[in-house]
């Protein structure tokens, strides 16, 4: 009985060990099943949601070149730029602006110093004010014609002598001529005022344009002349947009054209622009053709500087 205890033994292990064995295999066959039924449905759905998405993806990936027109690399920059200066040399008073200031055309912008040309400007308007010898002329010359009336009259009748009336009429003329004499000194006074104004206008300087103060160079006090440049200036209402083109390019672009401007960032957005410039002489060391648009700016929302691109959705 002792010696078969240990076959019984081996016998239930033997049977236990086969029991667990196929439970073991069942469990892991149910959890390959549920998770092969999980993936399909799982394939099933991203499939249903997917492939809608993708095809739509697909077909608007094969339209976009269709309908987008080409960008070109383009350069924002002020419509002008100009370097103000002086037509006179002399020692600056007051300059009223400083970079970035926003100026209007006819604004004053400097001064030069002006005592001795306000003082003749001064003289020469009192003198063209002065119509005093003009009016005595006047008095004298009708004075004169009335003279030599009546000694024409009494002439007629030998009542005076011939050299007495014959002096008379002489004096009228001198008067006139006299008269004629003053208005003209007049004319010249008022034309010396004009001239001095003018002078003294010389010595002011003005903006010619609607811009903006880019640089100034001299200060109060100190020495201008005539080839030297006091403030830079840029107008950036309208903006300038110069594109370089293929030459394949050449003839599809005309004036008068819309395009789509688009800055870099931080300033980014859509603008419209109109084409102004188109070159009729080419670049052939690059093969391409300059082409210039205007942007409008009223309210200095674009700076000049960006890089951008520009689009022509009616090219062709």
């Amino acid at each position: 009985m002792k010696q078969s205890t240990p076959s019984v033994r081996s016998a239930v292990a033997g049977v236990c060990a086969g029991s667990i064995a196929r439970e073991l295999n069942r469990t892991e066959k149910m959890r390959r099943n549920r998770f092969m039924r999980t993936l399909r449905c799982s394939t099933r759905w991203s499939l249903a949601v997917l492939l809608p998405l993708l095809v739509a993806a697909s077909a608007g990936a094969a339209e976009a070149p269709k309908d987008q027109a080409p960008a070109f690399d383009c350069l924002i920059q002020p419509k002008m730029v100009l370097k103000l200066g002086t037509p006179v040399p002399g020692l600056l008073s007051d300059v009223l602006v400083d970079r970035g200031a926003v100026v209007k055309k006819g604004e004053v912008l400097a001064r030069l110093e002006s005592g001795v040309e306000e003082a003749a400007l001064a003289l020469a308007k009192a003198r063209a004010e002065d119509d005093s010898a003009v009016r005595s002329g006047r008095f004298k010359v009708e004075y004169q014609r009335r003279k030599a009336d009546r000694a024409t009259e009494l002439r007629k009748h030998d009542n005076i002598a011939v050299s007495a009336a014959d002096e008379a009429i002489t004096g009228a003329r001198v008067a006139e001529s006299e008269l004629d004499q003053a208005e003209v000194n007049l004319r010249m006074a008022r034309l010396e005022m004009t001239r001095a104004s003018e002078i003294l206008r010389q010595r002011t300087i003005r903006s010619p344009i609607d811009g903006v103060v880019v640089e100034r160079t001299l200060g109060p006090g100190e020495y201008v002349f005539d080839q030297a440049h006091l403030i830079t200036i840029a107008q950036i209402d309208p903006l300038s947009v110069e594109v370089s083109l293929p030459l394949t390019e050449f003839g599809k672009i005309r004036p008068g054209m819309r395009a789509e401007v688009y800055p870099e960032e931080p300033v980014g957005g859509r603008h419209t622009a109109t084409v102004t410039v188109v070159d009729h002489v080419f670049d052939a060391a690059s093969g391409t053709i300059g082409v210039r648009l205007e942007i409008p700016n009223p309210d200095y929302a674009l700076a000049a500087g960006l890089k951008c691109q520009v689009r022509f959705p009616g090219e062709g």
